[in-house]
């Protein structure tokens, strides 16, 4: 279970302060993978980071029962003079899982060959998504946090990304922003709109989608400023 208590989340930029999200308040149930829906710029990414712990919210808290994943695809984190093999390995001893393992899992699922041991400063962005997306879903959550993880790599990683993460669902919620109609409705079953800083969830994917169209069609767009 995933708890919003009204978060708020401000950004200061050129002596702006861009409010994004504003009291937010909601309830992810346990076992539900939830759709995260709303416009470009609305947040979705913003909030994805604050269920995650990885930033932290201007008032308010986030409650979360389980294990929550960091969002999935995220290559952020990763020491650039280190290896993906000691990357790996520093994930594994921080989530308390076995490194050896973890770092087999990762090595074939990323494909990424010699560069494996080498530095991540040495690979391309798509090398990066691709050891993320692997070390990721070596590691069983309860609840997955994805953006938009299945856009990476060539056409056979895509489809060898999105086939385990359909396995990994079969046992764990997720939240999932997606800009693809059929990857939301293939992998939720409830979904939340975020709009104008605020958010609905629904139990139904098929009504939040119906709510996230409309605001499309009827609302001009929103600059998030206080």
């Amino acid at each position: 279970m995933i708890r919003l208590e009204n978060i708020w989340k401000s950004f200061r930029v050129d002596g702006h302060t861009y409010t994004v999200v504003r009291g937010a308040s909601a309830v992810f149930p346990d076992g539900k993978s939830v759709a995260l829906l709303g416009r470009n710029g609305s947040g979705k990414s913003t909030m994805l980071k604050l269920i995650a712990g990885t930033m932290k919210p201007d008032h308010g808290r986030v409650v979360a029962t389980g294990t929550v994943s960091w969002p999935v695809g995220f290559a952020g984190s990763f020491h650039r003079e280190m290896t993906a093999a000691q990357n790996v390995r520093f994930i594994a001893r921080a989530y308390g899982v076995d490194s050896d393992e973890l770092i087999e899992f990762t090595r074939d699922f990323a494909n990424l060959g010699k560069y494996f041991d080498l530095p991540i400063r040495t690979y391309s962005s798509g090398m990066r998504s691709r050891l993320a997306f692997g070390c990721s879903m070596g590691i069983r959550f309860d609840t997955y946090l994805v953006d938009e993880v299945t856009s990476v790599g060539d056409k056979d990683f895509k489809d060898k990304a999105r086939e385990l993460f359909y396995d990994r669902m079969r046992n764990s919620g997720a939240v999932v922003i997606s800009h693809s109609r059929r990857m939301i409705r293939d992998l939720c079953d409830a979904g939340a709109v975020l709009d104008r800083g605020e958010i609905v969830y629904y139990d139904d994917v098929e009504e939040a989608i119906a709510h996230h169209e409309w605001v499309i069609a009827n609302r001009p767009r929103f600059e998030a400023t206080s």
